[in-house]
C-alpha cells in the first residue's frame, strides 16, 4: 500500500497546497495525530534522493559527482540491511504497534519500493548518460569489455588466468547440487552453460571481493609491449577501466571446459544484518560479537538487485532459492553496487576535484608548548574539517609521554584503522599511566574493527570496557588527569564526532577543551558510571541519555514558551542529523503554537512537519548536504536572554535519548557562543546553495539565491573564514 494510500488526509493535502508552500489542511489539535508526523523510512529515503541530487549537480566536479553517487548506493545499501530488514521483522511476526505517522509494515514496504524504483533509474540515467561520457570527455574512461581493443582483451585474458582465475570457485546448481549460499553484498554472475550430456546448466560464479572493483587497462598501442593490466592509480592520469565483473564473464569459458557458455547475467544479494545481541546470554561479549559479525554473511536475503537484461527463468530461479517476493527483486540498467564506482575518485585528476585546503590550527595549538599550557588559560572549541584534528590526536599523544599524566580515560565508538588514538593510549600504558577505555563493540559495521582494537589494547595492558548493559555508548569523551603544583587538574575533551583523524576531514563535527571543574567533576561521575557499578543518574553541567536528556531538552523548550510569554522573543535553533522523538516533537510544536520562533537544521530524518497553521507555521526546516557531512549537534536556546547552547554527540531520536549513553555538554563562553551562533548556525541558516528548505506536506524544495540576495555557500564560507571565525 502507497503512503498515499494509507493516509486519509492525503487527498485533501493534494487539493489544499498552495504552490510555494504547500499545507496540510484541516489539522487536528490532538498533537500526537499521525497527520503530524511524517514517515521515518520515508523520511530517509528523501534525504538519500538529496545525496542522489549532488550527484546529479553540475556544479560539482566530476568526481565528486561520483562520489556521491558513490555514497547514495552505500547509504541504500545499509539502509536495506537494517531498515527494511527490521519491517520485514515486524510483517512476520505481526507486530501491530505502528509509528507516530501510523504506516503499517506493510504500507512502509510498499512505501519504500514506490518511492525508490524512481531513484533507482535516475541512478542509472546519471552514471550511463552523463557521468560516464563526461568523464570519458576528460580522459577517464570505463569501457564495456566489448569496446576494449583485441590486443586489451588479450591482455586481460592472460591477467585472468594469472590472478582472477585461482580463486574464482563455480558452483552448479542440479538434483545433486543444492543452490549455493550467496553472501551479503557479494556480487555475482548467474550463468547458463549447455552440457553436451545433460543439456542446460545453472551455475554460480562470486566475483571475487579481493580484487579492484575497476581493472585498470592502457590505451592499445601496437608499439607497446608492456603489461596492459595496472592496479588502480598507479597509471598515467588519462586512465581507463573496465568493470571486474565484465573481465570475469568475459572468460568464463576457462572456468567450463567443454561446455558452451550460453549467457551470464550479473546479480547481488543484500541481506538482514540487524541482529540483537542478547547481552544476558553472552558470558563472553567478544565472542558474542565475533560471532554476529560472522552471521552477517548469512542473515536472510532481503533484496536482489539483477541486470534489467535478465530473463524471467533465471529471475525465477533466483527468486524461488532465495525465497523473495517479487517486490524485494531490482532490476537495474547499469552497474550493480554502485557503491563500488568509489575507486573512481582515487584517480589523481585534481581538476576533476574539489579544491583542497589545508585545515587551521588555532595558535594555541600551533606552538612549541605543552599543550597543557594552552588548556590551562581557556577553554577552546574545534570546529572539523576547518580546524584541524591534529590538537586532538596531540592530546593524547603528549599525554602519553607527559610524566605528570597519571591516568586516560576515553571512550571508542567508530577509531577508522591505523589510528593514531589508540596508539597513544597503548603508548600511555606502556609510560606508567593508568588507561581506561570504553570501546563500544556494539558500533553497528566497525565492530570487526572495534574487535581487533579492544583485544590489542587489552594486550597492551589498557583497562577495556565494552560498554553498558542494554545500552549502546555513543558518547565521545576523554579526561586526562594531571598533576600540578597546585593540585590534580582534570583535562577535558567532548565532541560531537568520533575520533577518528579519518572522518575528521570529511565530517563536521564540534571537538571542545575545557578543564571547568563542575563539567570535569560531571565526566569523571560519567566514566565512573561506564566502567563501574554507579547508578548516577543526574548531572550538575551536563545532560546525559538515557537519563534525563529527553526530560533536560524538554524542559529547556517549554522554559523558551514560558519566557517568550513575557518578553515575546522566544527562539530556538536545534541542528542535528535527524529529528525523530515524538515527544520531543510535540514539545517543538507547542512552542510554536506560543509563537517562538524555531529553527531546526535537520541534515537526514525529520518526522516534524513544518508550516502546518495553527500548528508549526513558526517552525522551519533546513536540510543542508553538500561536500562535508553534516554531523555536528547543537541546540540554542535565547532564554530570554540569558542565551544557552548545548553541543554533543545525540540527535533527538528515542535510540539516542533512550537506547544509548549520550552526553550534552554546555558551552558558555560568551565569544564562542556568539560564533556557533552567528557565524555556524545563522550562516547555516542563510545557505542558500547547498540548502532544501522541507514543507509541510513532506517534500522538500531547494532554497534558492533571489536576484536581490547574496549567494551563501555554507561550508564554502567555513572553509573561507576557517582562520577568523572566532
Amino acid at each position: 500500500m502507497s503512503e498515499k494510500a494509507h493516509d486519509p488526509d492525503n487527498d485533501r493535502v493534494q487539493s489544499s497546497a498552495a504552490p510555494e508552500k504547500p499545507k496540510i489542511a484541516p489539522f487536528p489539535r490532538d498533537l500526537h495525530h499521525r497527520s503530524l508526523y511524517i514517515n521515518r523510512e520515508l523520511s530517509w529515503l528523501d534525504f538519500n534522493r538529496r545525496v542522489l541530487e549532488e550527484a546529479l549537480d553540475i556544479k560539482h566536479p566530476l568526481l565528486e559527482r561520483v562520489k556521491f553517487l558513490s555514497i547514495f548506493g552505500s547509504n541504500l545499501d545499509e539502509f536495506f540491511m537494517i531498515r527494511v530488514s527490521g519491517l520485514r521483522h515486524q510483517l512476520e511476526r505481526g507486530v501491530l504497534e505502528s509509528p507516530p505517522d501510523g504506516m503499517s509494515p506493510s504500507a512502509q514496504l510498499a512505501g519504500i519500493r514506490e518511492r525508490l524504483l524512481p531513484m533507482l533509474e535516475t541512478v542509472s540515467s546519471c552514471w550511463s548518460e552523463d557521468l560516464r561520457p563526461k568523464l570519458r570527455d576528460h580522459g577517464v574512461n570505463v569501457l564495456s569489455f566489448d569496446e576494449l581493443g583485441a590486443k586489451q582483451k588479450k591482455t586481460l585474458r592472460k591477467f585472468f588466468k594469472k590472478e582472477i582465475f585461482p580463486a574464482l570457485t563455480p558452483l552448479a546448481f542440479d538434483p545433486s547440487h543444492p543452490f549455493p549460499h550467496v553472501s551479503n553484498l557479494s556480487l555475482n554472475l548467474a550463468v547458463i552453460v549447455e552440457d553436451p550430456v545433460h543439456g542446460q546448466r545453472f551455475a554460480r560464479v562470486k566475483v571475487p571481493h579481493m580484487f579492484s572493483r575497476l581493472v585498470r587497462v592502457r590505451e592499445e598501442k601496437a608499439s607497446d609491449a608492456k603489461h596492459s593490466y595496472q592496479k588502480l592509480g598507479l597509471a598515467d592520469k588519462n586512465p581507463t577501466f573496465v568493470l571486474l565483473e565484465e573481465v570475469v564473464a568475459s572468460n568464463l569459458d576457462l572456468l567450463f571446459p567443454g561446455l558452451t557458455i550460453k549467457e551470464s547475467y550479473p546479480f547481488r544479494v543484500t541481506r538482514d544484518a540487524d541482529f540483537e545481541i542478547e547481552e544476558d546470554e553472552a558470558s563472553d561479549l567478544l565472542s558474542e560479537m565475533k560471532e554476529v559479525v560472522d552471521r552477517r554473511y548469512f542473515g536472510s536475503a532481503i533484496r536482489l538487485e539483477i541486470s534489467a537484461s535478465t530473463p524471467k527463468s533465471i529471475r525465477d530461479i533466483l527468486k524461488r532459492n532465495l525465497g523473495l517476493a517479487p517486490y524485494q527483486v531490482y532490476s537495474v540498467e547499469g552497474p550493480l553496487g554502485i557503491s563500488g564506482l568509489m575507486e573512481l575518485t582515487k584517480v589523481d585528476r585534481p581538476e576533476l576535484k574539489d579544491p583542497p585546503f589545508v585545515p587551521f590550527v588555532p595558535p594555541a595549538f600551533n606552538t612549541d608548548e605543552s599543550i597543557f599550557n594552552a588548556l590551562d588559560s581557556k577553554n577552546h572549541l574545534l570546529h572539523h574539517p576547518f580546524h584541524s584534528f591534529g590538537p586532538v590526536v596531540d592530546f593524547l599523544q603528549q599525554a602519553a609521554t607527559d610524566p605528570d599524566v597519571l591516568a586516560i580515560k576515553q571512550t571508542l565508538y567508530r577509531v577508522g584503522q591505523n589510528s593514531p588514538i589508540v596508539e597513544a593510549l597503548m603508548a600511555a600504558r606502556e609510560n606508567g599511566k593508568q588507561v581506561a577505555v570504553l570501546v563500544e563493540l556494539k558500533a553497528r559495521f566497525d565492530e570487526a574493527n572495534n574487535i581487533v582494537w579492544a583485544r590489542s589494547l587489552e594486550e597492551a595492558g589498557v583497562h577495556v570496557v565494552y560498554g553498558v548493559f542494554g545500552l549502546k555508548t555513543h558518547t565521545k569523551m576523554t579526561m586526562v588527569v594531571r598533576r600540578k603544583k597546585k593540585g590534580i587538574s582534570r583535562f577535558i575533551h567532548l565532541g560531537s564526532g568520533n575520533y577518528n583523524p579519518e572522518t575528521a576531514r570529511l565530517y563536521t563535527d564540534f571537538g571542545y577543551f575545557t578543564k571547568n571543574p563542575e563539567i570535569a567533576s560531571d565526566v569523571s561521575d560519567l566514566f565512573n558510571a561506564l566502567t563501574g557499578y554507579s547508578r548516577k543518574a543526574s548531572y550538575e553541567r551536563i545532560l546525559v541519555a538515557p537519563h534525563g536528556m529527553r526530560e533536560g531538552i524538554i524542559e529547556r523548550i517549554e522554559r523558551e514558551i514560558a519566557k517568550h510569554e513575557i518578553s515575546r522573543d522566544g527562539r530556538i535553533i536545534f541542528k542535528m542529523n535527524s529529528l525523530v522523538d515524538g515527544e520531543c516533537i510535540r514539545a517543538l510544536y507547542r512552542a510554536s503554537q506560543a509563537g517562538v520562533t524555531i529553527d531546526l537544521i535537520v541534515r537526514g530524518i525529520c518526522c516534524l512537519r513544518p508550516g502546518i497553521e495553527g500548528i508549526s507555521e513558526n517552525i522551519t526546516v533546513t536540510s543542508i548536504v553538500g561536500r562535508f557531512l553534516e554531523h555536528s549537534r547543537a541546540f540554542y536556546f535565547y532564554n530570554g536572554g540569558d542565551e544557552e547552547l548545548l553541543m554533543g554527540s545525540a540527535d533527538l531520536m528515542p535510540r539516542n535519548l533512550v537506547r544509548r549513553v549520550e552526553c550534552l555538554f554546555p558551552i558558555e563562553e560568551p565569544e564562542i557562543l556568539a560564533a556557533v551562533r552567528d557565524r555556524i548556525l545563522h550562516l547555516y541558516l542563510r545557505d542558500n546553495v547547498h540548502a532544501r528548505i522541507l514543507l509541510s506536506d513532506g517534500s522538500y524544495v531547494r532554497k534558492t539565491c533571489e536576484d536581490d540576495t547574496e549567494t551563501v555557500d555554507a561550508q564554502q564560507r567555513l572553509i573561507d573564514e576557517r582562520e577568523t571565525w572566532m
